[in-house]
């Protein structure tokens, strides 16, 4: 994977994301900052331009500005700067990115469609909140489509691709679940991606996705202890052990009780602290 990533920056706080591989040769900084009013890509020679001058670039990322802007809005959904039941203004928005609104009001809409979003009468959109039931169901969803996706790894994957994910859990096991949470969520996403690409079925991949990302969206991984931490890399490893040896059943259902352990966690501590 390519050493560059996209960059996210707050006036406090900076955070990397591995490129796609179609992103594979640009990298783009989003300066999301109270005082900034532009989004700026970064090539891979530091230099700085804006939105719109990279538009005349066959930059994948800034090709058409609505999909820009639903990536970045996205993101910030996801990391937790919008937070649910934020409200998301199309002015506000589009002046943050140095925009216009026509491409902010149709990533409003794509982020609805991936389920994100909310549109209210008379008030606009809002970053979606879910209840502990909603995302009950979400995860039953997710266990369903997650071990069927390790049922197909399990009749495809190659040696090389064993060893993809066996190192996957190396990097998961030596990170702190204290000081390095946004390196263990990105690391636990790695994992999960893997095992989808293996699959061989990009429907299947957008469907988990619109599932995986919630849990995100609330962070329950700041809820993880190191003992839980500790379970998610059992889970992960004792589906390396059953893909390994092609064992395409142990694998769907190793991967539904991991996906359920991760339910239970999210649900309990929502029907806790209903207020987070």
């Amino acid at each position: 994977m390519a050493s560059q990533g996209t960059a996210y920056r707050t006036r406090a706080t900076e955070m990397r994301i591995e490129p796609k591989a179609s992103m594979a040769a640009t990298c783009a900084a989003v300066d999301l900052g109270a005082s900034s009013s532009r989004v700026f890509i970064a090539g891979l020679d530091g230099d700085r331009i804006s939105l719109r001058e990279a538009a005349r670039f066959e930059t994948p990322l800034v090709r058409d500005a609505s999909v820009a802007a639903t990536e970045v809005i996205r993101e910030a959904i996801i990391d937790g700067r919008l937070e649910p039941g934020r409200r998301l203004k199309e002015e506000e928005l589009a002046r943050e990115l140095g925009i216009s609104r026509t491409p902010i009001r149709e990533a409003l809409l794509m982020l609805q469609a991936e389920g994100l979003v909310d549109a209210i009468p008379n008030r606009g959109a809002m970053v979606r909140v879910h209840n502990a039931d909603d995302l009950e169901d979400l995860y039953q969803l997710r266990a369903l489509l997650e071990g069927y996706a390790a049922r197909r790894a399990g009749t495809r994957i190659t040696d090389d691709q064993v060893a993809e994910l066996s190192a996957s859990c190396d990097r998961f096991d030596a990170l702190d679940s204290e000081t390095e949470l946004r390196e263990l969520v990105r690391e636990n996403m790695v994992f999960h991606s893997t095992i989808l690409e293996i699959a061989g079925s990009s429907r299947l991949a957008a469907m988990v996705r619109r599932v995986i990302e919630l849990p995100l969206v609330y962070r329950s991984y700041i809820w993880y202890s190191p003992d839980q931490k500790r379970i998610s890399g059992h889970y992960h490893r004792q589906i390396v052990t059953a893909l390994t040896s092609r064992d395409a059943e142990r694998a769907e259902l190793i991967m539904k009780e991991h996906v359920f352990e991760a339910r239970d966690l999210l649900v309990a501590h929502l029907r806790a602290n209903p207020g987070t």
